[in-house]
């Protein structure tokens, strides 16, 4: 999220959903990808064993340390091993690529709007729970909705910017290849001068009450 963590009483629900990420949602973004790739004929991460939901397959120890410290200052930054993709075997083309791409963020979508219907329930009926079970829940849906906004944006590397290219006409998305090299620090440029934070707040706070139902729950990031 953004900002630093203001309650050293959110330490502990951040480390619990440090290690879900972790465990759960960086291996299920990483097979959607694997999966949809395999249904539209490219087997490559099928063969070198990532066609799986093994957390250990996926991992990436300097993209789960990221997360880690990031997730502590309150701006979870980390990332799973990318799934390897050979677009030339994949039906549909560029807009098959699309689909591999799309088939990730989705999954986290998915997910926060799964662990949102208990949390929805806590705040719509009014059901007593310890605030860490709460706090975990809300800080899960988040970073999911993070998850799914961020790898959309199209720029390069992220999910997003394969997306992108499937509505482009191949002219253009050959002439935006010698681009493509710049990506990372057009992401950094956006992060430190807060325009990446401007950008996904205004999309994901909105998908969240959509999600869960109740302002009341709502973590603001940074929170004043």
């Amino acid at each position: 999220m953004f900002g630093r963590l203001s309650d050293p009483a959110q330490l502990l629900p951040v480390l619990l959903v440090a290690g879900i990420l972790l465990l759960v949602a960086f291996p299920i973004h990483e097979f959607s990808h694997a999966l949809a790739a395999y249904r539209l004929g490219d087997s490559t991460a099928r063969w070198m064993g990532r066609l799986t939901l093994n957390p250990v397959a996926h991992f990436d120890p300097l993209g789960g340390f990221f997360l880690i410290i990031t997730a502590l200052s309150g701006f979870a930054i980390g990332w799973a091993k990318p799934t390897p993709v050979n677009p030339a075997n994949l039906a549909g083309g560029r807009q098959g690529e699309a689909l591999v791409a799309f088939a990730g963020p989705f999954s986290n979508l998915v997910m926060a709007s799964i662990v949102a219907v208990p949390l929805r329930a806590i705040a719509t009926l009014g059901i007593e729970v310890p605030q860490l079970v709460v706090t975990v829940l809300a800080f899960l849906v988040l970073f999911n909705l993070l998850l799914f906004v961020f790898n959309l944006l199209p720029i390069p590397p992220l999910d997003g910017y394969k997306v992108l290219l499937s509505f482009l006409s191949p002219r253009t998305a050959w002439q935006l290849r010698p681009y493509e090299q710049y990506g990372f620090f057009i992401l950094i440029l956006l992060l430190f001068t807060g325009v990446f934070g401007i950008v996904v707040n205004a999309i994901l706070y909105p998908i969240f009450e959509v999600l869960v139902g109740s302002p009341f729950i709502l973590l603001r990031v940074g929170g004043s």
